[in-house]
Parts: structure tokens; sequence; C-alpha cells
């Protein structure tokens, strides 16, 4: 009785197509989830923290934003009170807050350690005025007195405060007045506080109008020198006779100032190819000279106290990427994009991707096998039983097996293989064939 059934195969092309179809789907999903969260596409905004009314801060955002939206990229300006609001803002987790202008020296990786500095943009001298004749030039000779130190939680304040201490004047021993730089002003000059401290560039009108003030003297930091070995995010800065004003030769003597830089500060999070945009805007506002800065000094890397991020590292070795310098910035990404991201995956799938022949040449070379052992199996079972119906089957399941060998479809490098199986098949049919006339000549 022929009870065996004839076993369905799938043809190898399909099969192969199949597999290698899902081995590719798969590649596929891999890079796109890779180009999305590993190094996803840069957001179209950046907020900017600056500071209150028409102040420098605000002054450089607005020139920032001019350049940077010839990307398409937007720059939100959100004013706040200075330096200490805008390191509030970038340290809440909840804040929209990207990136902000704070004082050198005012924020430290201890405190902040999700922040990073993008580089320093000029100096900001620390001008100290004071009333009266006799001449000051040292901060423990303002012991006493009655000292305008900035709004409360402002950059100026926390200055003020670090420089009077490390001299010994504290608001034990001398009288503070938490003044905004109006206030702080018009205190002076109405005899109200003894001394007021500003922080701003030499470019604000304040500074000069000050200086024309002859009731007011501008402090000149004979200990300059030692106050930055104590205080290092501090620069000695010499404000030479006459910078000011060259025709009232303002000051009428060099100036010995001490002066921090603002800073651009980021979360550590904040998109590399935005750092790059940024500070190519930046240096294209701060590059030209000034009374304390050289022509390209500025931006560079003088923050001491927030480690450099590691776009800005890699913008002050060698400036903007290549592609950046000279194609538009959403080409640019896209390209800087694909080289971090998928050509290195490419490059570790290029070799599982070679293997895929070789498993389809062990799973034809197996099937080729699979068909030996079969043979084998039946050939050794045919001087066992010698019976006609046992003949019969045996020739039947020999045709099974040639059946399968016909129907499989394998590549030209095993051709060879196949036609040499199908030899084999055909000496065990002779043979059985043979065993077959024997067997009856024996039994006539």
């Amino acid at each position: 009785m022929r009870h065996s059934a004839k076993v369905r195969v799938k043809k190898p092309m399909k099969k192969m197509i199949f597999s290698l179809g899902i081995y590719v789907g798969i590649i596929f999903c891999i890079l796109i989830l890779a180009y999305k969260y590993v190094n996803p596409a840069p957001p179209k905004k950046i907020v900017i923290m600056t500071g209150d009314g028409e102040g420098d801060y605000l002054h450089y955002a607005k020139a920032y934003k001019k350049i940077i939206q010839d990307e398409n990229i937007d720059l939100v300006i959100k004013e706040s009170s200075g330096t200490m609001a805008n390191l509030k803002a970038l340290q809440d987790p909840s804040s929209d807050a990207d990136v902000g202008f704070v004082i050198d020296g005012l924020a430290s990786s201890e405190q902040d350690p999700d922040l990073v500095s993008l580089g320093s943009l000029y100096y900001e001298p620390i001008w100290i005025f004071y009333r009266g004749l006799k001449e000051i030039s040292r901060l423990n000779d303002l012991k006493g007195l009655r000292i305008a130190i900035g709004q409360t939680g402002g950059g100026t304040e926390a200055l003020a405060v670090r420089l009077l201490e490390a001299s010994g004047v504290n608001s034990k021993n001398t009288h503070f007045l938490e003044l905004g730089w109006d206030a702080s002003a018009a205190a002076l000059r109405a005899k109200q506080v003894d001394v007021a401290f500003f922080v701003a560039t030499p470019e604000d009108p304040e500074v000069e109008e000050l200086m024309n003030d002859h009731s007011i003297r501008l402090m000149s930091m004979a200990q300059a020198d030692a106050i930055i070995k104590h205080l290092p995010y501090l620069h000695h800065l010499q404000l030479p006779q006459g910078a000011m004003n060259l025709s009232k030769n303002l000051p009428e003597k060099n100036v010995d100032l001490v002066a921090a830089t603002t800073t651009l500060v980021a979360k550590d999070d904040f998109h590399p190819a935005l750092i790059y945009l940024l500070l190519k805007a930046a240096t294209e506002v701060h590059r030209e000279p000034g009374i304390f800065e050289k022509k390209n000094e500025f931006p560079t890397e003088k923050d001491y106290e927030l480690p450099l991020a590691d776009a800005a590292k890699q913008f002050y070795k060698s400036g903007a990427p290549f592609w950046q310098r000279y194609f538009p910035f959403w080409f640019a990404t896209l390209v800087d994009r694909f080289i971090l991201v998928i050509f290195p995956l490419l490059v570790m799938i290029y070799p599982t991707a070679k293997l895929i022949p070789r498993f389809f040449q062990r799973r034809t070379k197996n099937k080729i096998l699979q068909r030996y052992g079969e043979l084998k199996f039946l050939e050794t079972q045919i001087s066992k039983e010698k019976t006609l119906e046992k003949y019969q089957e045996q020739l039947f399941q020999l045709d099974e097996i040639e059946s399968r060998v016909n129907a499989m479809k394998v590549p030209l490098d095993f051709a060879e293989h196949v036609y040499v199986l199908r030899e084999h098949i055909d000496f065990v049919r002779r043979s059985l064939k043979r065993s077959l006339e024997i067997d009856r000549g024996g039994a006539n």
C-alpha cells in the first residue's frame, strides 16, 4: 500500500525574496529610527533669554535673529531681568529656554550640571563710580560707605558682592543698597550713595554720562592683577586715556578695570547644529574690534566655570562644519546627520549583508544533503525486505525524492550537485530494479 504523501515544498526563489525582503525591511526601520532619534533633526525654533529694556543683551539677540532667520530658523527673544533670571530659566526643566546671556563666573558646573557654555562674546567691565575728592583705588577703602550694588538677584549685585567680600567689605561693616541701574545713577548724583557698581560695555551711554559728571569719579583698581588671581573668571583691562571721548579726554588718565565676559549658556541637550548656527551669527556680530576687544578676539572660549559644549569646542578648533560653510543650513544638517548616523550604520550593515548569499548557499546545500540522506536511507532498506509490494513502495519513494529534487531551484553554482544527485538516484533505481528482476527470476 502506497501511503507516503508527496511533500509540498515552497519555491526557494520565493523564500529567498521573502527572507531578503524581511531583512531589508528591518534594516530600513533601523535606519529610520536612527535618523530620527539618534541624531534628530534640529528644531525650527531657538528661545534665547536676554535682559530687560534696550540693553546690550537685547541688542545682540536682535542682531542674531536677523542673521539666523535667513536659514529659516526662528529666534524667539524673551526678555528678563538679566543674568540670574536667565540662569534660573535655563535650570528649569519645564522652561522652553534654550540659551541665554550670562555673566561669566555666576554659573558653575557644580551648581548647574545640566548647562554648558557656548563661549564668551565680549568684555563687560565692572565700573565703580564714587563721590568725593579723595582718590580711591582699592576695594577695602570702600568699607563703611553707602554702596549701590545693583538690583536684587541681578548679575551686577552678584559680582559686586563677590568683589567686595574678597576685600573684606560686607553687609556687616558697610551699607549695601540694592538698586537697579537708573536708581543707582540717580542716587549717586543725588548724594544718596557714595559708591555705585555698574556692569556694562563702554558703549553704554550711561557710562559716558557719569564720566562727564565732574562730581563723580571712576575708580582705577590698583589691585586689578591680584583680584583676577583670586577670581580667575575676571580679566584685567586698561581703559586708555581719552578712549571714551578723545575730544574731552575721557578718561583723563589710564584706568585699570576688571571685567567679566558675557557668555552664551545653553542647556546640555541643545542641538549641535543650532550651536554652530548661533556661533556663526555671534562671530559675525562680535568679531569687530572695540575699546577692549581685538579684531576676531570674540567669540572665544574664556568661560572658566562651565564646560564648553562639544560642538563649540569643534567650532573654535576648526570653524563650522564644511557643509554649513558652503550650503544652506537645512541641506548641511541633512548631510551631517547622514554622515554621523546613516553612514556608520551602513558600514556595520555591509558585512552582515555579505552573509546573505552564504546563508542561502547553506540552505541550498542542506536541501541537497537532505535528499542524499533520504536516498541513502532508502538504499539501506532495499536488501532488508524482498517482497514485490515492498519493491514497488521503494520505487514510489524514490520517485518522490526525484520529484523533490526536480522541484528545487538552485543557483548555477549548485547545478552540478543537482545533476550528480540525479545520477545517484538513477543508480539506486537501477539497483532496485535489478534486485527485483533477480528475485523474480529466483522465484520462477
